[in-house]
């Protein structure tokens, strides 16, 4: 029961980290058609922030054990 625990909370947290990437990236995508000078900081900290997540989905790693299906 260990594994398919671990498998889950894997599963749970690499949705959550996509998730999240896809927001940022919808974020970033609707900035570059509004371009202004004042949004040069928000975009810098969306980048950031997008930078972040992918950190710590690359280093979430691939599932503990092969998922069934």
């Amino acid at each position: 029961m260990g594994i398919e625990r671990a498998v889950t909370r894997w599963h749970l947290q690499r949705l959550a980290y996509e998730s999240e990437v896809a927001s940022l990236e919808s974020k970033l995508g609707e900035m570059q058609v509004k371009v202004q000078g004042l949004e040069s900081k928000e975009r810098a900290e969306f980048e950031k922030q997008l930078a972040q997540v992918l950190i710590r989905l690359h280093t979430l790693g691939p599932c503990p054990k092969a998922m069934m299906g």
